[in-house]
């Protein structure tokens, strides 16, 4: 038998999938929870094989909820099942720890098979999350701005762009000013500029210097 907790905060909605989850064969619903903390208390408790998460709950979202079940319990394989399928939803989710994602209305048979696809250890994407899936790892990757920087030349033309001067840029990275001013100098030359002035506005047309946390 897959032991099973569920957290839904609807309670017919809840109900429902309760009634279903133990019709099906091999399946047993160990516990049920309305909220996120209860979800996590559930699972503590009776140690099931699958938790069955909505991601919209109260006091704790399914997102919290998983990376905390992660850390709790490892050997639990988090489901969630969810009427969200946006990409920020799935990705987050999946980076929190879930092993599978379904979007509400899934036939029983697709519920019942990734129940059982989770708690073997594989993970499991409803057809419409799938798609978002590969669509993404089909993408190529976004190229960073000014491929021919290293990773520290491009910092500090950040922080060039974002209006630092040097010395202010050497104590930001931890560095000695010389450091930084050859690291200038060698931006200039890479980026065929002849003064600070026309570097930062290159550097803010391709996006960097742009306002955020640099704590």
């Amino acid at each position: 038998m897959i032991r099973v907790v569920l957290a839904d905060d609807h309670p017919v909605v809840r109900a429902g999938l309760a009634a279903l989850l133990s019709s099906l064969p091999g399946i047993e619903v160990v516990g049920v929870a309305a909220t996120g903390r209860e979800a996590i208390r559930e699972v503590v408790t009776t140690r099931p094989d699958v938790a069955v998460l909505d991601l919209q709950m109260p006091d704790l979202d399914g997102f919290a909820a998983t990376r905390e079940l992660a850390r709790a319990a490892p050997e639990v394989a988090v489901l969630v099942l969810t009427m969200f399928e946006d990409d920020d939803s799935v990705f987050a989710a999946m980076r929190a720890g879930a092993r599978g994602y379904l979007v509400k209305g899934a036939e029983q048979e697709e519920i019942a098979r990734a129940i059982r696809a989770v708690a073997a250890g594989e993970a499991i994407f409803g057809p419409g999350v799938a798609r978002r899936v590969l669509t993404f790892f089909a993408a190529p990757p976004p190229t960073a701005p000014f491929p021919e920087l290293t990773t520290r030349e491009r910092e500090i033309l950040d922080l060039l762009a974002a209006g630092l001067s040097n010395p202010a840029i050497a104590t930001r990275l931890d560095l000695a000013p010389k450091t930084v001013a050859n690291n200038v100098s060698t931006i200039f030359t890479k980026l065929g500029t002849a003064d600070r002035a026309t570097a930062i506005i290159q550097a803010r047309n391709a996006g960097l210097g742009v306002p955020k946390d640099r704590t």
